[in-house]
Order: C-alpha cells, then sequence, then structure tokens
C-alpha cells in the first residue's frame, strides 16, 4: 500500500532498498547514542527472522530518493497470570540526517500505525524519548500495568511506553515485555559486519546513553 502526496511518497521495502536502507540508517545514528552504532545491523539481521513484519517495513521517499524508513517486529507480553498477550514492536526509525527534523519521521510513524491497526494489531510497546511519543498516544507502560524485563518493577520506566490500537488491549493485564531476540547485539558481529561499510570514526559525545 502506497501513500502519496506530491513529490511524497511511503511504500513497502523492497529487497533492492536492503543495504540502500542499511547505509541511511548508519548515517542516521552514527555517534547518536553510543560511539559509532547498531542499528543498520539491528535492521540486517531481522530481516531474516520469522518476527520481522515485512507487511510493515515502509519507506518514505522525497523525489524518488528514500529519506526514511521503519521496521515493525512481533513481540509478546508476558502476563503475571501465564497468559500471553501478542504485541507490535518498531525501531529502528531513520531518517537521511539532513532531511532530518522536517517531519517525516513523524509522517512515517503515524503512516505505519494506522496499516498496523488496518492489519488487526492489538497494541504497540516501544522504547523511546517519551517527549517526542506522546504525540502519537504513547503512554507509560508501568502505567498499564506493563514492566520493562530486567529492572524491578517499582523503577521508574519512562522510556518504555504502550499505545492501545484496539480500545483497552493493555486493560486487565499485568505481566512483563519480552524483547525480540533479533535486538540483542552481538558485538563481534556488528564489529565485522559495520566493515562492509565505507569507514567513519566512531567518537565519544554528551549525550550518548554508553
Amino acid at each position: 500500500m502506497n501513500e502519496k502526496e506530491a513529490n511524497i511518497c511511503i511504500r513497502r521495502e523492497k529487497e533492492d532498498d536492503y543495504r540502500y536502507v542499511e547505509e541511511m540508517t548508519r548515517s542516521a545514528f552514527w555517534n547518536r547514542y553510543r560511539p559509532g552504532c547498531s542499528e543498520h545491523f539491528v535492521l540486517h539481521q531481522f530481516r531474516g527472522r520469522p518476527e520481522f513484519v515485512s507487511d510493515l517495513d515502509f519507506v518514505l521517499e522525497v523525489d524518488h530518493r528514500i529519506v526514511a524508513h521503519i521496521m515493525y517486529t512481533y513481540a509478546l507480553i508476558h502476563g503475571d497470570d501465564e497468559s500471553i498477550l501478542p504485541v507490535l514492536t518498531f525501531g529502528p526509525v531513520s531518517v537521511l540526517p539532513e532531511y532530518q527534523k522536517q517531519g517525516y519521521g513523524e509522517r512515517l510513524i503515524r503512516y505505519s500505525m494506522k496499516q498496523a491497526y488496518l492489519m488487526g494489531a492489538g497494541g504497540i510497546a516501544i522504547t523511546g524519548d517519551p517527549n517526542y511519543y506522546q504525540k502519537f498516544g504513547f503512554e507509560s507502560a508501568q502505567d498499564r500495568g506493563i514492566y520493562y524485563p530486567g529492572i524491578p518493577r517499582e523503577e521508574k520506566t519512562p522510556f518504555f511506553m504502550v499505545v492501545d490500537l484496539i480500545p483497552g488491549y493493555f486493560d486487565c493485564k499485568v505481566g512483563t515485555y519480552e524483547e525480540p531476540e533479533g535486538y540483542h547485539v552481538d558485538e563481534e558481529a556488528l564489529q565485522q559486519f559495520d566493515q562492509s561499510f565505507p569507514p567513519l570514526v566512531p567518537q565519544v559525545l554528551p549525550g550518548q546513553l554508553s
């Protein structure tokens, strides 16, 4: 499914786009959260995993040039009552550096969330900046009784958020999120993969997470 407006087009990613999108993702995240980045490798390894949602793998083009990308995967909430609640998660969301802060990432998120709803998905769980994601309807997962793995439940986790696509989807459910395995990065494999790209210099910068 495509969305077109003037010189902007949102469409499904094609296999021919893969390498370019990985390069774009690398440039978008390089030295942002850590020296270097891992997001392009995460994207690369997810494409071959069963939890990757190809129907929600979108690029945004401006004047026929891909400038943004989003990917989704299936994830799970493990209820304290031993039930399982299927959810979606998304990320990385990447925008070419020269196109950032122009609304393209927001447009791609809103479009993909609508498509997720039309597919019948009940809810989305993500990690990210709550100041940014609140405008899409995301709220504290902890306040809804959904907890991030490996962190004591009494410890605040504002970075972990959920949104109902079906109203009340997360109601009456207390449990723990299971992060899809594809987000776990083997540093040696990352370094080997990164050698296939043009060299960039990892730098320690203020504001990085690690």
